[in-house]
């Protein structure tokens, strides 16, 4: 027996199956503190990080950005090769590096010793850069600390674009660096099962997380702007990022580079937050709009990892 669908059966099926689609989005994937974001000083424990990061970064062709902090390139203050290598990984994967000062100090410690910590930042990355005919256009300020007045952030902006540098803003944080160190100390205690417990607990807080930021994006432009991810170098990362690649992936969202994202033009929003701590630029816009700027629902990093942390 044959059935034959009308016009209407075939518009609802058509229907069905739009909804059924999850919506197209777009991320930029950033990793900060290259080359490893953790005190760990066994050069074969970072390289194994490293590889895994960059494994799954090209499993899944993320054209992701890494910032360095190059405080961690020397071993009293000689070059360390072994670590620079660790940021030719990078450039051999074909991704970019960014400018996260030398050693990753906050500008609310002192505007002029941060511009000097931002030059001395640069020297081995733009060397590196160079050699493999690319360029190191953009920065992340530590902590998201962007200054404390209007002013010092004007005299920022003037003294990164003399430079050559782009803001690298955040509007999709994880806490993913809560959950690093939470889990690096439990291991360090040797509390393997307290260890499984903050991995386990992971992967759906940044499901939730992810969540929020789309939220909070609509709330603010009425529709999802393309995101800004911040994550880290970290072990933690290395063991989960093909998980969270392949969560966001199911949720719609493709891949862009940070370059494609900033085109978006919600990015050209004035930064007038003047508050001490980092927050997301989907919070600093908010304050710019006069909107409430936290909303009751964002999520709250889990106790018992903020305890272990």
């Amino acid at each position: 027996m044959r059935f034959r669908l009308t016009g209407f059966a075939i518009v609802c099926l058509l229907t069905i199956s739009a909804f059924a689609r999850p919506p197209r989005r777009y991320v930029a994937v950033t990793v900060d503190d290259l080359p490893i974001s953790s005190a760990l000083d066994d050069i074969g424990i970072r390289r194994e990080i490293t590889k895994n990061l960059l494994a799954k970064i090209k499993e899944f062709s993320v054209p992701a950005i890494g910032f360095v902090n190059e405080t961690q390139l020397y071993d009293h203050n000689v070059r360390d090769e072994q670590e620079v290598d660790l940021l030719r990984e990078w450039l051999n994967a074909g991704l970019d590096l960014g400018n996260h000062t030398f050693s990753h100090k906050s500008i609310n410690d002192g505007f002029d010793a941060y511009e000097a910590d931002i030059v001395k930042g640069e020297l081995i990355t733009k060397e590196l850069v160079a050699k493999y005919d690319r360029d190191s256009q953009y920065f992340r300020h530590p902590y998201l600390d962007a200054g404390l007045t209007l002013k010092i952030k004007a005299d920022l902006n003037i003294f990164l674009k003399v430079h050559g540098y782009t803001i690298a803003p955040v509007t999709m944080d994880t806490s993913d660096w809560m959950f690093s160190d939470a889990y690096e100390k439990a291991l360090a205690s040797g509390d393997e099962k307290l260890a499984k417990r903050i991995a386990a607990a992971y992967l759906p807080f940044v499901l939730i997380k992810v969540k929020y930021w789309e939220r909070q994006s609509v709330r603010l432009f009425g529709r999802e702007i393309p995101q800004i991810a911040l994550f880290h170098a970290t072990r933690i990362n290395s063991l989960y990022f093909g998980d969270i690649f392949r969560m966001l992936k199911r949720r719609g969202y493709r891949f862009i580079s940070l370059k494609d994202a900033l085109k978006d033009k919600a990015y050209r929003l004035p930064d007038k937050y003047t508050q001490p701590g980092g927050i997301s630029w989907l919070h600093r816009w908010a304050f710019a709009k006069g909107k409430r700027y936290m909303t009751p629902d964002e999520p709250v990093t889990p106790a018992f990892v903020a305890k272990a942390a």
